[in-house]
This record gives C-alpha cells, structure tokens and sequence, in this order.
C-alpha cells in the first residue's frame, strides 16, 4: 500500500475514505503529489527527522496477511508491481506496510525503491516508517532492500543536495562519473564481484544481473563487514550487502530473470526443498542489451496486435490494405522472455492512445506481461498531457504513473520530447513542465527514454543547414555526400526543425536516461542500422543509446556494437518472423568477443 501523507489530495481528505473505494487515477494523483520535489522546504536534508506516526491513507487492499505473507513496504514510486508479482510466482502471498506496526511486526520485509531519494526519505520520514525500518534492521530482522531500499541503508545521499538516510552502513551515496566515459545512468546487465557468503547470492556467481541507477554506494574499509558484492562500472561500488538476517541489491532481481528469482526464493523460502543446480555462466562485465520491440494497436476487425511497419507504413501492400498481424502481444512478449531478450518494450502505435488514461488494453497488456516476464519492460505512444472529451486535465505524469503501476519500468517519450527540445533550446529555460521533466524529476531519469525518429535529408556540403551533419557511407541519390538527420512527430508523418543530434543534446540536459534511436529511412529495410546516425548520436551523449531500425541479420549487431557506442540493439520484424532469433544474435556476439547476457 502506498503511504499517503498529504492529508488532502486529489479532493478528498486522508483517512476519510475507504482506500477500496478510491479510484487509480484518484491514487496517481495522491502520489504524484506525494512525491513531488518541486518545493525543497518539504525534504528533510539536514536529520533523519524520525516522527510519531500521522494520519494517513493507503493505496490498496492488503493481500493475505498470516505468518506466511511477506511484508512489502511500497513508498509510491516506480514499478513495484513487478516485485509483486515475483513474490507471487513465487507462490507466496503479500502484506503490505499500512502502519509503522506493520513493519515492527513484519516475519520478513522487502522494501523496494525506484525514483528519487529524497522523495522516498521524506515519505518515510513523515510517516515514522523511516524510525520503525531503523530498529527493526538494527534488531537483525529479516530484510531485503532493493535498489533505493538499499541506498537508504546509508548515512546520506548527494542526490538533491545532502539528503540523510537511515544512517546505518557508513558510507555516501554519490552518483556516477560520467567523465571517465561511462553512461550515466548505468543501464543494463552487470556482472557480480561475490566478496563473502551472501546466502541469497550463492550459486550466482559469474551471472548478469540487471541495474538501472544513477547513484551508488562505495566500499570502504568503515563499512567492509556490510558488503557481499561489489560490481565495476567505472569504479567498484557496493551491489550488495549481508549482514546477519539483512539484506540489500542495489540490482533488481525482480527483473534479471531466473537468476533474479532464484536470489528472492533464497531470501524468501530459505528452507526450501526447490534446489536448483548452480548458474553456469561467464559475465565478466557489462553486457550489451538485445531488446524485442512489439509494436501494438488495433486492426481493422477491432483486434490488438502486434505488427510491424515498412518506414513505418504498417498495413500490407495488397488490394485489402489491411493491417499487418505479427501475433498477439502477450503472447509474443513471454515467448522472448524465454528466448532471452533482455528486454522488451512496447510501442503503443493505435488510436486508443488518444485517451491515455482509458487506454485498458495497454494496461491490461503490461499487467498480464509483467505476471511471468521478469525482464524490463518499456512503454510509449500518447505518454503526454491530456485533457479529455469532459474538460478533465490529466497531467503526463498521472498518466506516466498508471503505466508504471500497470507495470512498466520505462516510459517511452517522442512527439512530447520534442517540442519540448525545441522550446528549451529557443529560450534556455527549463520549466519544469515539460512530461520529461516531470516524470524524470519523479521517477528519476533513469525510467524515462526519448523515442527520437529521424528522417535522412541530404546535403551537398555540411554547411547547407544549420544542424548538425556528417559524411554518409552511402550517398545520396544524386550523389550527395552529406546528410542532417531531421526529427518527425506524429509517427514520422510531420517533419519539425531540429536535428536527432541537437534533439538528444537537449533531451539529455532535460532529464533523458536514454534514448531509443530509429531511423525512418532504415525501417523495415532489413539492411543494417544506419551507423552514420548511431554513432553521431551516441558520441554525442553520456547517457545510454539504443540502435534501432534496420536489423535483418546477426551480423548487423556486432556490426553496430563495434562501430559505434551503442549500449543496446532493438529489432521487431526478423524477431516476429522468426527469421532471426535472438539466441542466435546472442551467439554471433559471444563469437564476435562483445559481452551479451546468456
């Protein structure tokens, strides 16, 4: 349940409401308020802060609840369905935190984080949470911190300003150093670095696990008996840590797949006869991310499908002119969960995205996907602000929350970005209201990607344009040896005036994570990601890029992981199609000496 501590929100006064009663856009609007950080006085930077416990309301009804339930203490940021649900396939039932009580008497407690510390610091704070997860990770009860749930752990964070945590590993929390080359956020499956018997990490040795952070803890010699593993990322920092009973990942096991849930059935049925033989695998360091792309909307019958466009034109070239049907997108996302894509991410391409917060069928595409795949997953199309047929105005990031809650880890932004990037470059000023800044400055950066659809338009010389250009491998055709890479909306059917490079040098600076790079000139096309794009583009930035657009065999992935600084590569067509698995992309790779997830 989430933890409401604003006593009126959204039109109605905490406590005085039944939670069954209140409606999921009534709790995206309580924990978007809750969560803002857009007024500084509300954070608690100087102490811990620890308060006697106020009157507050939740966000949903307990599940189960006797001695065998697991405590979940949700704060109201992020994807925390996904824990959820591995507790579930787990075969376990959930409890979630409704009082301070709930976690002093709690038989086990995860405590999962996404978003901003701070933010998650002051929710427990006002609430008494953050006294009552003090003692009882003081008295060695069985704890499990993940991501956030782990950096609280420490004596302070420097992620807004100087932000105390519980203060119980010495130790700050600092972000990553994007000068030394690395891509911040860290993006993507890691390696582990076991440094003593961790319990919940044995077997798991040599395996990738999934990360997504921008902030990190260090080891030191003050706080060397917390830590049980360490991962490089630039530098050695803290990927775990065991103390007695307690422990935390800076890592998501619910999203690194059967290795991840291997680690939660350890801590959570640690007397378990399920054993399982040890994880043989070779992770050495940060692999490069294969990604499956389902595009979704409704065919002509009414149906949802996934299909798969030619430069973005998806319905077949026949006298019918109907939509082209690749599968059904459940379906198609769980059968690459077994075939080992590392992520997946959905496209919301149909017209019912027009009304984002009635948008059921990607709801219900990302809740029934997000039950039994245990690997990212990302969303866009229609992520943007709204106002209904009723005159009711809907923010971007009550509509971002209802995919998060749905469970998504990453929200897809375009047209929105965009426009965004071109107000914040013809003035320099960040207002704060743009979606991608508002969902980043919530959810952090990490949990927003920028979809940038460029579109080919030759030149004769560099400085023909004010944009930025480069020399193309393939010339024009009337022989053209330059080419600026315009930006589309609406699908590609609007071109707009800015280029992909000065797009994702502004979208970088407004709060990006990463960005998904497709090429509308390559789409479908079969004949390699346009590399020219790909590399200005990941030059050009410090966060992640994903290669997108063009694939048709094994051969173009190694050829875009070695030519240029992309962390990922993402096909559709010759994954649907089957004339290309991605084990066998993954195969090519491990020949070609480029370190992928097996």
């Amino acid at each position: 349940m989430v933890v409401n501590t604003h006593t009126q929100c959204s039109g109605y006064r905490g406590g005085e409401m039944e939670a069954s009663k209140l409606n999921s856009l009534q709790f995206t609007t309580v924990h978007n308020s809750l969560l803002s950080r857009s007024s500084p006085r509300k954070l608690h930077n100087n102490s811990i802060n620890f308060k006697s416990p106020i009157k507050f309301s939740v966000r949903a009804s307990a599940v189960g609840g006797g001695d065998s339930a697991v405590t979940l203490l949700d704060y109201g940021a992020g994807n925390v369905q996904s824990i959820r649900n591995a507790i579930r396939y787990l075969g376990l039932d959930i409890k979630e935190v409704q009082t301070p009580e709930d976690i002093l008497n709690a038989k086990r407690l995860i405590v999962p984080g996404v978003g901003a510390f701070a933010a998650m610091m002051d929710v427990l704070n006002r609430n008494g949470m953050a006294e009552a997860l003090h003692t009882y990770v003081e008295n060695d009860r069985p704890f499990l911190g993940i991501c956030l749930g782990l950096q609280l752990l420490f004596e302070s964070s420097e992620e807004n300003g100087s932000v105390k945590g519980l203060g119980l590993i010495p130790g700050v929390v600092g972000r990553f150093d994007s000068s030394g080359g690395c891509r911040v956020p860290h993006i993507g499956w890691n390696a582990l670095k076991i440094k003593k018997d961790s319990v919940i990490l044995d077997d798991i040795a040599n395996c990738h696990v999934y990360f997504v952070h921008s902030y990190r803890a260090v080891p030191s010699e003050e706080n060397e008996e917390w830590v049980s593993s360490t991962c490089n990322y630039g530098i050695d920092f803290i990927s775990s840590i065991r103390r007695g009973n307690v422990h935390a990942v800076q890592f998501h096991p619910e999203k690194s797949g059967d290795v991840g849930l291997s680690i939660l059935r350890k801590f959570l049925l640690p007397n378990s006869s399920i054993t399982k033989k040890p994880f043989e695998r070779k992770a050495t360091k940060l692999a490069k991310r294969v990604i499956a792309c389902l595009d979704v909307r409704t065919n002509d019958n009414g149906d949802l499908v996934v299909t798969k466009g030619d430069q973005y034109d998806v319905r077949e070239q026949t006298k019918e002119n109907e939509v082209r049907n690749l599968g059904k997108p459940v379906e198609l996302a769980g059968q690459y969960y077994i075939d080992g894509a590392d992520e997946v991410s959905f496209l919301n391409i149909t017209g019912f995205r027009d009304f984002p917060l009635g948008d059921l069928p990607m709801l219900q595409i990302l809740r029934y996907t997000s039950e039994n795949v245990f690997v990212p997953l990302t969303v866009g199309g229609g992520i943007r602000d709204f106002t209904d047929a009723n005159g009711r105005y809907y923010s971007s990031l009550e509509v971002a929350s209802e995919y998060f809650r749905s469970g998504a880890d990453k929200i897809s932004i375009g047209s929105d970005a965009v426009y965004a990037a071109e107000e914040y470059i013809k003035t320099g000023i960040k207002t704060g209201k743009s979606s991608l800044e508002q969902i980043s400055r919530v959810y952090g950066n990490q949990a927003v990607v920028v979809s940038i659809d460029p579109r080919r338009q030759y030149l004769t010389s560099p400085y023909e344009v004010g944009f930025k250009s480069v020399k193309v491998r393939n010339l024009g055709p009337n022989g053209e040896e330059y080419a600026w890479y315009q930006c589309t909306v609406n699908g590609g059917r609007e071109g707009r005036p800015i280029g992909a490079y000065e797009l994702a040098k502004a979208v970088e600076e407004l709060g990006a994570g990463e960005i998904l790079l497709n090429c509308i000139d390559c789409d479908g096309q079969g004949k390699g990601f346009d590399i020219d794009l790909v590399k200005l583009i990941s030059d050009a930035v410090s966060i992640p890029v994903i290669a997108s657009s063009g694939a048709g065999k094994v051969e173009h992935f190694s050829e875009v992981f070695s030519q240029t600084n992309a962390s990922a590569a993402l096909a559709a067509g010759i994954f649907h199609r089957k004339e290309v698995p991605i084990q066998s992309v993954k195969d090519h790779l491990l020949k070609k000496g480029i370190e992928v997830r097996i």
